[in-house]
């Protein structure tokens, strides 16, 4: 991560030496110094009358760039795509408890995928809460379930302090949210100047007890399979796993849903654990030692009667070789050279793109005009769904990019993750495999990204429908759907149209039905700077 030091902080306190000493700053001032000189310089935010200060502040701060989200969702879930592909947090600015909650959805996705957010929420004035105006509510009790840290300033002398914390604590491996309550006064109260950054706390290493027991049950000849997440699947933990794997035997997986993988021709392939219990059994079936990097013991999403829930193989020892917030390149360097495989190059992907396909357009074609068209470095933004399952394969030996997943399984992160990918790396372009259903629960993303002239192609699967439900319907062992129940899960009457939304939002689009016009609008789409919406009626 790029917080080892902050080199803005000695100028800008040889700037605030200067200034006179009857100017006065606000604690607000203070904050948005403090996260300047920290290097949190992106703001996702919907704000309301409690933070109104802090807006104000942020004209005296050129350093920080302020992005507006049309709800909250949006906001939380751009700040997680921003954190998963830079390392470093951005921060939300929300309104009172309420606005906490708004975002709460997108805020469990980004815990889960361990991404490094600051929530700024606004609170009543100190003097404020305890006349019971409308708009108290629990504010940490909302903030509680999603942040690893949690602090109310309840002084404007001690914001920057607070804010600097706010940034170490965000840092905490393998990464977290930090939740900052602000009460109004200490926002417009006078506040000194910026707090000196705090270096947050390098990852644990591996435990040596636990290398050894890895090392001893892939030398035991039984057969033996990695589980990887988190730092487990950064470029160099797969190329250490591959010359494993080649000395071992050992086979390797991802979790289902990964926060950020970066794969394609040049890269080692990293095969996902299926999402279905059943086929994720199957895939793990003989194993002897399941050996976990960066993640737990697999699980199946939901409960299913008459299925197990634990997904490890009965009889199967689970080891942990590096927890979440434990150097895991570290430890499969130490595995590599405990078992000698140092002699074995990584395998890595070949470049070899499909041909373009025509005729009938089906999730499986648009899979086949991606991969044959993506640009090198895209960032895939996944949330495609049902209409997502054949696009690892086909990509997995495209042009080198970035997959982002939904981590936590709370629909409606795909257009806002786009969103923050983009902010983050603006020389990159952003595809976003939405589906329809899922898409709109954050629609307003579309006009963040108009505004921000964000550089993001969003495929919209219409299926018109909440395809994975009507599966899980029949596999929770519910009763035949009759009309009513069916209806519950189609999305027409009247039907969505996702062109009209986009351009009712500032972004262009194009409705198709075949494969050659989605061959033609995703390469319009790519050639062109700004957002696109392609709406693939499937």
């Amino acid at each position: 991560m790029a917080f080892a030091e902050a080199p803005s902080y000695t100028r800008r306190k040889a700037e605030s030496d200067k200034k006179s000493m009857s100017e006065t700053r606000t604690g607000a001032q203070s904050l948005l110094s403090t996260f300047v000189d920290a290097g949190v310089d992106v703001c996702f935010t919907n704000p309301g009358t409690s933070e109104m200060h802090f807006v104000a502040a942020l004209d005296e701060e050129p350093g920080m760039r302020a992005i507006l989200g049309l709800f909250e969702g949006v906001v939380t879930g751009a700040a997680d795509g921003y954190g998963r592909m830079t390392g470093r947090p951005a921060c939300t600015l929300l309104h009172l408890g309420p606005g906490l909650a708004n975002g709460l959805a997108n805020l469990h996705n980004a815990r889960r995928a361990n991404t490094p957010i600051i929530n700024v929420v606004g609170e009543h004035a100190t003097y404020h809460r305890r006349l019971d105006a409308p708009l108290t509510s629990d504010i940490e009790g909302f903030a509680s379930p999603v942040s690893g840290w949690i602090h109310v300033s309840e002084s404007a002398e001690s914001v920057a302090a607070d804010a600097a914390r706010a940034v170490q604590a965000s840092l905490q491996p393998p990464g977290q949210i930090a939740t900052l309550i602000l009460p109004a006064d200490t926002a417009w109260n006078p506040a000194g100047g910026a707090a000196e950054f705090l270096a947050p706390a390098a990852r644990a290493p591996a435990d040596d007890a636990a290398i050894d027991a890895v090392a001893d049950a892939l030398r035991s000849g039984e057969p033996c399979t990695f589980l990887l997440n988190g730092q487990g699947v950064s470029e160099r933990s797969l190329q250490l796993i591959s010359r494993i794997a080649q000395q071992t035997n050992a086979r390797f997986f991802g979790d289902t849903f990964i926060s950020r993988v970066q794969r394609g021709a040049g890269r080692v392939d990293l095969e996902r654990l299926p999402y279905f219990a059943e086929q994720a059994e199957e895939v793990l079936a003989g194993t002897r030692h399941l050996i976990l990097v960066g993640t737990k013991a697999p699980v199946s999403f939901f409960a299913y009667p008459g299925r197990a829930s634990e997904l490890t193989p009965e009889g199967a020892t689970a080891l942990t070789l590096a927890a979440p917030h434990e150097d895991a390149e570290s430890a499969l360097e130490a595995l590599v050279e405990a078992i000698g495989a140092g002699n074995h190059a990584p395998e890595l992907a070949g470049m070899n793109r499909p041909s373009l396909p025509d005729g009938h357009l089906e999730p499986g074609s648009i899979a086949r005009s991606i991969a044959a068209l993506m640009p090198e470095d895209a960032i895939l933004v996944n949330e495609a769904a049902t209409s997502g399952f054949g696009i690892p394969p086909l990509t997995a030996t495209s042009a080198p990019h970035d997959w982002l997943d939904l981590t936590g399984g709370s629909i409606g992160i795909g257009l806002p993750l786009a969103v923050g990918a983009a902010v983050a790396c603006p020389d990159r372009r952003v595809i976003a495999l939405q589906a329809d259903g899922s898409g709109m629960y954050t629609v307003q993303a579309l006009w963040t990204m108009a505004r921000e002239n964000l550089d993001v192609t969003v495929i919209v699967f219409a299926n018109r429908k909440y395809a994975i439900l009507q599966v899980e319907f029949m596999r929770v062992g519910a009763h035949n759907p009759g009309p009513k129940a069916m209806s519950m899960l189609d999305l027409g009457n009247p039907d969505l149209s996702w062109v009209d939304l986009a351009r009712g939002m500032g972004v262009p689009g194009r409705r198709v039905t075949d494969a050659g016009a989605f061959n033609d609008a995703l390469a319009e789409s790519l050639a062109t700077p700004g957002p696109y919406v392609i709406e693939a009626m499937i």
